[in-house]
């Protein structure tokens, strides 16, 4: 009988989501301190997403040509440590730009693979993932409040000993973690382009792009924009943690959501929701009541947004057209969505300030509404389809690392 490597694989999650909660919020304030531009910050920050383009298909296709998956996942743990280590020594946007371009590239390469490997060593106990995943979820929220108390303390380059000590952490969980054969695929799907030629399909992945793009701002300068307006690091990292735990909550409710509303109505919320909590944010900060709710509804614009994508490519993307459908929507909408929102936010903060910044992501929200409320349907048998796909959808929902 095949034993379950739950905790290895646990530990890979914790650390994985660690990093991402040391390091996205308060790498863009290291940044800063040292001087670099709002433009700087958007483009050294964006190779995150840049990355994302192609480097999960070029992973994957090399995973697959090879059938070297672990050997990939370990080589990226340590070659993405080394590109780290060079942030210690560089302070120059030419440097600084090609240690992230190493690190973000190397990065992309593990989640993906990752995943495959953990649902080929579940088998048909795919239930048990979202157990597993869940301290993923866990490791960022340890790690956000942590650094955020950390550096009240300790200047701000203490952020790169705690994560270049959670990214050694990544290398010793990948040299543990043991591999698993791979699943069997189904031969039978429909060919992409009779799927990409469906209306509801192409306006979903805009919309995708969409909200990817409004959350562009805050993903890169949220921090920042916390910090101008004297909050601590302590108060950042919790109210990071805070939104997190809502997105949690709204993925454990999400099965019951999907029987009570639609598709499209969960969606048109979800971006409503973006388009109101953009706004409460660049205008409402200096509120802490606002901005507590401003981060309580990611619990909508994250978590029921992209579980119910999520539900979406699975159902309309079926067969072996199910791992290109995830791996179109993760490149258009956390890629170039990602890429696009971040690049406009760093051109924008300097330029019109961060409350028009924040304005023009809730622009770029109510367009995603309007692609939705236009094309993507909420007839009866979409609606049983939905539902019938919801509930492992949701526990798979956080695949993709929102920033994420």
């Amino acid at each position: 009988m095949h034993a379950l490597p739950y905790w290895r694989l646990s530990g890979y999650y914790f650390f994985y989501f660690a990093f991402l909660g040391a390091f996205s919020p308060y790498f863009g304030l290291y940044l800063q301190s040292l001087s670099f531009s709002a433009w700087d910050i958007g483009l050294l920050m964006s190779q995150m997403q840049f990355m994302r383009l192609f480097g999960p298909y070029l992973w994957g296709w090399l995973a697959d040509r090879f059938g070297r998956r672990l050997a990939i996942i370990r080589f990226a743990a340590v070659a993405g440590l080394a590109g780290f280590t060079a942030f210690f020594w560089l302070d120059r946007l030419g440097g600084m730009l090609a240690a992230m371009a190493v690190l973000a590239f190397f990065w992309s390469a593990a989640l993906p693979l990752v995943e495959t490997l953990t649902f080929d060593h579940l088998r048909d106990e795919r239930g048990r993932y979202s157990r597993i995943r869940l301290w993923g979820s866990v490791g960022f929220i340890v790690a956000v409040t942590g650094t955020g108390a950390i550096l009240d303390v300790l200047p701000l380059t203490g952020m790169l000993w705690v994560c270049w000590g959670i990214l050694a952490g990544i290398v010793l969980l990948a040299a543990v973690v043991p591999d698993a054969p791979a699943a069997p695929q189904a031969h039978d799907s429909p060919l992409l382009g009779d799927i990409l030629r469906q209306p509801r399909v192409r306006a979903l992945l805009a919309a995708c792009f969409a909200m990817s793009a409004a959350h562009g701002a805050l993903y890169v300068f949220y921090s920042i924009h916390l910090a101008d307006h004297a909050y601590s690091k302590a108060e950042v990292g919790a109210l990071w943690s805070l939104g997190v735990l809502a997105e949690i909550v709204v993925f454990i409710l999400m099965t019951r959501l999907a029987r009570r509303y639609s598709l499209r109505a969960l969606l048109l919320a979800s971006f409503a929701a973006a388009v109101l909590r953009f706004l409460l944010i660049g205008w409402g900060v200096e509120s802490p009541a606002v901005v507590v709710m401003a981060q309580l509804m990611h619990g909508l614009t994250f978590g029921a947004y992209h579980a119910s994508s999520i539900a979406a490519i699975n159902l309309w993307f079926p067969g072996r057209a199910q791992g290109r459908g995830q791996a179109l929507y993760s490149s258009i909408s956390f890629g170039a969505g990602g890429l696009l929102g971040a690049l406009i936010s760093g051109w924008t903060w300097d330029a019109i300030g961060a409350g028009w910044t924040f304005t023009l992501a809730s622009l770029f929200a109510a367009l995603g509404w309007a692609l939705v409320w236009r094309w993507v349907s909420g007839d009866a048998g979409a609606q049983e389809d939905f539902q019938r796909g919801a509930a492992d959808s949701a526990s798979a929902a956080r695949k993709v690392d929102p920033v994420r």
